[in-house]
């Protein structure tokens, strides 16, 4: 077997990673590099192999730095089965649907500047609506803790991640013709927080001869949840006393969902006032009607504090889901407190930059920053307290509160990370991905620290034999 390392190596997107056993080549994860532009194409368009020589694709979950390069991958010449859980197969439709729309309007965009230059080799958009619509004809569902043979000598599970809604951590069971050898490979995808809100537990796997692990937030601690509640209470609070809106930028998928019960709970517990809430995203809105088809796979949390009482964790008398551009452009003309959570996370696009530019220099307002910010975005500037940002390439005195919440993350911290492995019973190596170098580096540090003596940081392009 052998491992060969294709993303998210020393960064937090673009997963991608080859899996090499009894001549076939399994793809785990064929995610999108999100990043500045140039290199956003060039590490999109230039996967590092044949995508023709893919047998096989197990998808982790729908976020795209996981499953935005697929149809790409498609046009050049991948016709295999594409495995993923039914929620994902669902929440792909639009993910992937959402991508496309981007990179068609972005190549428009940039091919309207060429033009006016007089610059005659124009861009083609990475793929498009109907590279999307191919790609959805290859998902292959796979249930939850149902374990299937995609290939002879090769048996697939699914377990639940924990992560986002239909996120999973893949279970491999191979029959090694090389040494003929039984292993058992482990994939964490995103590996999810325990005791959170909305998504289930982690699954805890018991053996692995390899575990291959996200480490993401390796060097971090998240707070308690209990106590992000209150504050986003004090939050939600202080900010309408002096009269002004709470902007809360968040990751259409998961984030938006969890502050929209959360927000929810709150009211139904009396610890904040009543307020209009707008879910200010296309996207956002059809992805929680995902959910809302698939309420029986959240948590028993949900169970609790909603359905068991006959309420929709996501439809109250509060909230409005907003759709249309010139809805959006009405909440600006609206002078009483509100709460607009919209796209994107990290404050690089969308609509809640339409939003940012009306609300900055004003001190009333608060911004809610609850999600990881990547190097060079907007929104990791305005949390390390730059005073002024370009927004729409305009300078805008930053006057608006920022605050920072990180106990909404998706992802496990550190401590999570260290409880999870060291409750795998029987483990061989540890493969760290997923994670920024420092962040990397200093997980694998706490774990020789913990007795866990093989565990290995890849580069891109590495190959590690097992």
């Amino acid at each position: 077997m052998q491992l060969e390392f294709r993303g998210a190596n020393g960064e937090v997107t673009g997963s991608r990673h080859l899996l090499h056993v009894n001549g076939m080549t399994l793809l785990m994860d064929c995610g999108m590099y999100q990043g500045r532009r140039d290199e956003e194409r060039e590490k999109n368009n230039n996967f590092g192999f044949k995508a023709e020589d893919v047998d096989a694709v197990l998808l982790s979950h729908a976020h795209i730095d996981h499953s935005g390069n697929l149809p790409n991958l498609l046009k050049q010449g991948f016709n295999g089965p594409i495995y993923c859980t039914k929620a994902t197969k669902d929440l792909l439709e639009y993910m992937l649907g959402d991508s496309a729309h981007i990179q068609e309007r972005e190549a428009e965009w940039l091919n309207k500047r060429k033009k006016k230059r007089g610059e005659e080799d124009l861009i083609q958009p990475l793929y498009t609506q109907e590279d999307v619509l191919e790609t959805l004809k290859l998902l292959q569902v796979l249930d939850y803790d149902s374990c299937i043979e995609i290939f002879p000598g090769i048996k697939a599970c699914y377990r639940e991640a924990g992560h986002i809604l239909g996120s999973a951590l893949i279970e491999l069971y191979v029959q090694d013709k090389s040494d003929g050898r039984s292993k058992k490979f482990v994939f964490s995808g995103d590996l999810g927080r325990p005791n959170m809100p909305l998504i289930r537990d982690p699954y805890q796997v018991k053996e692995a001869d390899v575990l291959m692990i996200e480490s993401t937030y390796g060097n971090r601690l998240h707070e308690s949840l209990l106590e992000a509640e209150d504050k986003l209470a004090k939050v939600i609070n202080d900010t309408v006393a002096r009269g002004g809106r709470l902007l809360i930028p968040a990751f259409s998928l998961g984030r938006t969902q969890e502050l929209v019960v959360s927000i929810h709970k709150l009211m139904n517990e009396e610890k904040i006032v009543h307020l209009p809430i707008y879910v200010d995203s296309p996207l956002s809105v059809n992805l929680t009607q995902v959910f809302q088809k698939h309420l029986d796979i959240l948590d028993e949390a949900v169970q609790k504090n909603f359905l068991d009482k006959d309420q929709d964790p996501f439809g109250f008398e509060c909230v409005s889901y907003v759709r249309s551009v010139e809805e959006s452009k009405a909440l600006n003309d609206i002078k009483t407190p509100m709460i607009i959570i919209s796209s994107s996370g990290m404050v690089e696009h969308g609509r809640i930059l339409h939003h940012l530019r009306n609300a900055i220099e004003d001190h009333r307002n608060s911004l809610l920053i609850v999600g990881y910010q990547a190097k060079n975005t907007l929104g990791r500037k305005l949390i390390e307290g730059f005073k002024e940002v370009k927004i729409f390439g305009e300078p805008h005195m930053v006057k608006m509160e920022i605050h920072v919440m990180n106990a909404y993350s998706a992802h496990a911290d550190r401590s999570d990370l260290l409880n999870y492995i060291s409750k795998v019973e029987r483990l061989g190596k540890i493969v760290l991905v997923h994670g920024e170098e420092e962040s990397s580096q200093d997980l694998k540090l706490a774990l020789h620290a913990n007795g866990f003596e093989d565990v290995v940081i890849p580069d891109f392009g590495d190959r590690l034999d097992f």
